[in-house]
């Protein structure tokens, strides 16, 4: 007699819903400049998300409209299923890394961490321990009292991260973080992101300039292309994690990186004015 296996019998099992949904979200401005067309766009939980292109492509916009920081003119952008301005109701949280560190200079590095968790009530004694471990995390657990002006321009920029990872987020955001500093400084920080991302199970979704940075950090790239912003090609990089300095010098980074070169000649080829509504 033939046996079963129970595992066939087993229920499937439930999807997991997107960390980041995009339904025929826009945004135009109010001088009537479309900064952004519909854009369809899910972003699974754990994913790294790298969106690339030309300057002007709206790749900051679309950023700040998953943050809730602008509000698409139309369409829709969901947060785990739920409306960016209902995400205080669920148990998921976001943070935002800018593209300078904009620190408070007259505070030490302990406060400016601590700063959104002051601003959330968080008791002083769990707000401390959180800094602690945040400070860790980015290797600045020696520097908790300096102030900011005793930093070079890498370790103000960890500062900054770990400012967003004290509240202990779900969801990532950084918009273009690393582009002010020198190349050995960027890849050093490059390697320390992917080893939080992994380490804390973040979603992140990250704008550059950079094709290798790109290549470097992410699982899937996303193309825009400039006036109107719009979403034009993705590729996934199906390469294994963790990622060292030897996957940079790899035939397989060069073919990823020849790929998104040309995607982004097309994408900067293909941008077109439009006129205002």
């Amino acid at each position: 007699m033939n046996r079963i296996d129970p595992s066939v019998l087993a229920p499937p099992a439930a999807p997991v819903a997107p960390a980041v949904e995009l339904l025929s979200a826009e945004k135009t401005y109010p001088n009537g400049t479309r900064a952004l067309l519909p854009v369809d766009l899910a972003i699974a939980e754990g994913e790294f998300v790298t969106l690339l292109g030309p300057s002007g492509c709206g790749k900051s916009t679309l950023l700040k409209m998953v943050a809730g920081l602008l509000e698409p003119s139309d369409g829709r952008l969901l947060l785990w299923r739920r409306p960016v301005a209902q995400l205080h109701d669920c148990a998921h949280k976001m943070a935002f890394v800018f593209q300078s560190p904009t620190l408070m200079p007259w505070a030490s590095v302990r406060s400016n961490v601590r700063l959104p968790l002051d601003l959330a009530g968080v008791p002083r004694r769990e707000a401390d321990a959180r800094v602690a471990e945040a400070l860790e995390m980015v290797g600045l657990d020696k520097f908790a009292g300096a102030l900011p002006r005793a930093l070079s321009g890498g370790m103000q920029m960890r500062v900054s991260i770990a400012r967003g990872l004290v509240t202990q987020p779900d969801l990532l955001l950084m918009d273009e973080p690393f582009g002010a500093l020198d190349e050995i400084t960027r890849h050093k920080l490059d390697a320390e992101l992917l080893d939080l991302w992994r380490r804390k199970k973040l979603t992140v979704i990250f704008v550059t300039h950079s094709i290798h940075e790109a290549v470097f950090l992410s699982s899937r790239v996303i193309m825009m292309a400039a006036r109107p912003g719009r979403v034009v090609e993705e590729f996934h990089i199906d390469e294994p994690y963790p990622r060292s300095a030897d996957f940079m010098v790899s035939p397989q980074f060069s073919r990823y990186a020849k790929q998104l070169q040309d995607s982004l000649l097309r994408a900067s080829d293909s941008t077109h004015e439009e006129a205002p509504l």
